[in-house]
Parts: C-alpha cells; sequence; structure tokens
C-alpha cells in the first residue's frame, strides 16, 4: 500500500547507521559539519540537470550545495562537509529520484589525487576493505577498453564508434562531441566495470570541466574524476576552479547550450562570482550520492529500497 514505506525497516535502520558513520569518519579527520539554505535565487546551468523551480518567488531548490559551500570557503570556513537533501528535476528511475541525499566536502590544499584517495577510503570504511581499486586517466579508459584515441577523435568519429556498438543509429541524427562521448561512456565502457572494483577515471576532457581547473600538464583535460562502483557512478569531484571570470564564462556557456537545447537559460550565481572574485582558497571538492552508495552496500536493485518513501510515495 502507497502509506507504506518504500524500503523496509532493516534497510533505513542501515541508512540510519551509514549517516552516523559518515559524520564519524569527518570528526576524525576534523572536517567540519555545515549547512546551507536549499533554496536559492540563482540555479544550475548544466544542461544535463534541471532545477525546480518554486512558481511563486522565482527562487529554486538546489542541485547541490556546490555554490553555497563554496561561498563559505571563500569566507574562510576551513575544510567542511554538508550531509542532506538536493533536488532535481524530471530524475525518475532505478538510480534517480528527485529528492535524494548528497554528501559534499571540500578539502583545502588536496591534490584530486588526494580527494580521489580520500573517497576510495570512505567507501571502503564500510566494506571491509573487500573492493579493489582501479584508476584510469578518461584518456587510458578509452584506450584500454575501445582502442580509441578519445582526445583527439572528431565527433564524426565517435558517432560511428556509437554506430558499431548499436548504441545510436544515422537518422537519429549527429550527437555532439561530448553527448557522444557520454553515451559511449555509459553503454560501452561503464556497463564493463567489475562489481568488485571501484572505479575511478580522472583528467576528463576540457568541455567536460564543469567547475573543475584544467589540468597544467595538459590543457585539453581538467581536473576532475568521477568514482564508479560497478557500472553505478557514486561520486563526482574536481580540483575547484577558483577564477572567476572563467567560472562566469562557463556559466554563460552553458545557458547557451542549454538554449541551443530548446531549454530556459538559468539564473547564474552572482553571490559565489563575488566570492571568487573576493579570493578562494586552492582545495578539491567532491559530492557523493548516499542512497546509491547504500544500495550498493545493500545490494539493493532499485534506489526506492533504501528511501523512506520514494517518489511515487509522496
Amino acid at each position: 500500500m502507497s502509506w507504506q514505506p518504500s524500503a523496509d525497516i532493516s534497510a533505513l535502520q542501515e541508512r540510519a547507521r551509514l549517516l552516523q558513520n559518515i559524520r564519524a569518519f569527518f570528526v576524525q579527520r576534523n572536517v567540519m559539519e555545515v549547512s546551507t539554505p536549499i533554496i536559492s535565487s540563482a540555479a544550475n546551468t548544466d544542461v544535463h540537470i534541471d532545477s525546480i523551480e518554486l512558481k511563486a518567488s522565482k527562487h529554486h531548490l538546489l542541485t547541490s550545495p556546490e555554490l553555497p559551500i563554496k561561498r563559505l570557503l571563500a569566507a574562510g570556513i576551513g575544510d567542511c562537509y554538508q550531509l542532506g537533501q538536493v533536488f532535481r528535476d524530471g530524475e525518475v528511475g532505478r538510480n534517480h529520484n528527485p529528492e535524494f541525499t548528497m554528501l559534499e566536502w571540500y578539502r583545502l590544499g588536496f591534490s584530486m589525487l588526494d580527494l580521489m584517495a580520500e573517497v576510495e577510503q570512505l567507501i571502503q570504511t564500510y566494506t571491509d576493505s573487500s573492493l579493489s581499486i582501479k584508476r584510469y586517466s578518461y584518456k587510458e579508459l578509452f584506450q584500454v577498453y575501445l582502442g580509441f584515441d578519445v582526445l583527439e577523435a572528431s565527433a564524426e568519429s565517435i558517432n560511428r564508434l556509437l554506430h558499431e556498438h548499436d548504441l545510436w543509429q544515422a537518422e537519429q541524427g549527429l550527437l555532439d562531441k561530448d553527448a557522444a562521448l557520454d553515451l559511449l561512456f555509459s553503454q560501452a565502457l561503464a556497463t564493463q566495470f567489475p562489481e568488485d572494483q571501484l572505479t575511478t577515471v580522472y583528467h576528463y576532457p576540457a568541455s567536460q570541466a564543469s567547475l573543475a581547473q584544467l589540468n597544467p600538464a595538459d590543457p585539453r583535460t581538467a581536473e576532475r574524476f568521477e568514482v564508479y562502483w560497478g557500472e553505478l557512478e557514486l561520486a563526482n569531484g574536481f580540483h575547484e576552479l577558483a577564477n572567476a571570470e572563467e567560472q562566469r564564462q562557463r556559466f554563460e556557456q552553458d545557458n547557451r547550450e542549454r538554449l541551443n537545447a530548446d531549454k530556459p537559460a538559468m539564473p547564474i550565481d552572482q553571490n559565489f562570482i563575488a566570492a571568487l572574485e573576493t579570493g578562494f582558497p586552492d582545495c578539491s571538492g567532491v559530492a557523493l550520492g548516499v542512497d546509491r552508495l547504500l544500495m550498493k552496500l545493500l545490494d539493493k536493485k532499485h534506489i526506492r529500497e533504501v528511501l523512506s518513501f520514494d517518489w511515487e510515495r509522496v
């Protein structure tokens, strides 16, 4: 019956223990818990992520606490994390619920590699280190699995590869390079990641940098990483971009891409830009999906099995 919880009581008890253990993990490392608003006058500009608008005020429910936490970092808060609810419009499925629990944390002076290691440590804390760990650069991953130089490839050649793997048909039109790469990654690469392995992929293409710095050793790539357990993405992290003008340009480019995709442009967070202009510490940050982590820990196949009430029961 729809009044009953989506998850069974034992799963909810495990959820409570996981949240307690996450907080203990950061207490041991002297990382401060913070709480920032979930409502903002600005919104996520990413073309692949849609915010939920509050009609009366024209504000938005946040898709991530990233920007308000970064304002705290610019103000001098130091190492910190937030554990709580975030919201994304239209994301419903086996691994998605419009309201979900995100853990996001930031470490001053950490490189991308330092934070990758800490994410792996956090996850292995709950698995008795039974998971193996494998790291690939984005370029290396495509080379190993597909024999393909992804950084030099054209959109046309990547679309041909999609067709060869029966993932996209020519009559459907030509995907742009990043859209084609995303489809190839999710359907031809991630599906091959071993279930007993954490796979960390780093140095994504510069066109997918989001809020990450570019790699000084190879500006074709960004200081961005993702962590997968099996084929399920758990975390997305950056060596954080501190340049206000470059960040503004990226937000504006996002909005141009949204308009090209027949989506509305989103209001840019001017408070965040002002914080970057004032000065931002060298740090790395990461967001981790807590519900997805719990799914893997309990071997659940649908996100509703770890939520008190999923989208169909609220």
